[in-house]
């Protein structure tokens, strides 16, 4: 008998449900497709169109040239180094002019930071050398840093004689290598 009634209770319970899921059922209508039709656009609109992509194209072209331009400007800050006299860390004037118009580069790109690298010949002892390197490093931000440059936005460090970018065992090749050079962050 308790078997009749909880079976009775289940009926009652699941029947129901099943007509309401049977009656909720998604009913499904095909539909003709309606041949498209070439509709006449308006002169004027398609005149604007052109434009538009006409005006698209020249801000696309003057993104580009712009951001070649930066490019290009960063090749250049990169490209001048700092040349030294021998056993020295005094900035001549040509360094001062290069450094003046690396100063206006930096003040233009104010998301840029940069290394100054200090390098030096062979000659010296390594200890000697890699002080000297970071004498020379020093003395160019101190110059960048007097003509307005935040000192968060330059680093240093001396190579000392580890890097030359020329191999020769004269004056030409020495005077190469007395440098500061830069490396943009």
């Amino acid at each position: 008998m308790r078997k009749n009634i909880w079976l009775a209770i289940a009926l009652v319970m699941i029947s129901p449900a099943m007509l309401f899921t049977a009656s909720c059922g998604k009913k499904v209508v095909q539909s003709e497709t309606v041949p498209m039709t070439q509709s006449k656009v308006p002169e004027g609109s398609e005149r604007s169109a052109e434009e538009a992509e006409k005006a698209r194209r020249l801000q696309e072209d003057r993104l580009w040239a712009e951001a070649a331009s930066r490019e290009a400007a960063a090749e250049e800050f990169v490209k001048k180094n700092i040349q030294f006299s021998f056993d020295s860390s005094v900035l001549s004037d040509e360094a001062q002019q290069i450094l003046m118009s690396k100063a206006e580069y930096l003040r233009t790109n104010l998301g840029v930071t940069v290394t100054v690298e200090g390098h030096c010949d062979e000659r010296g002892t390594y200890a000697y050398n890699k002080a000297l390197g970071d004498r020379r490093a020093e003395s160019v931000k101190n110059f960048l840093i007097n003509l307005g440059i935040s000192p968060i936005r330059l680093n240093i460090i001396s190579y000392g004689e580890q890097r030359p970018i020329a191999l020769g065992k004269n004056e030409e090749s020495w005077a190469k290598n007395r440098r500061a050079q830069f490396v943009i962050n």
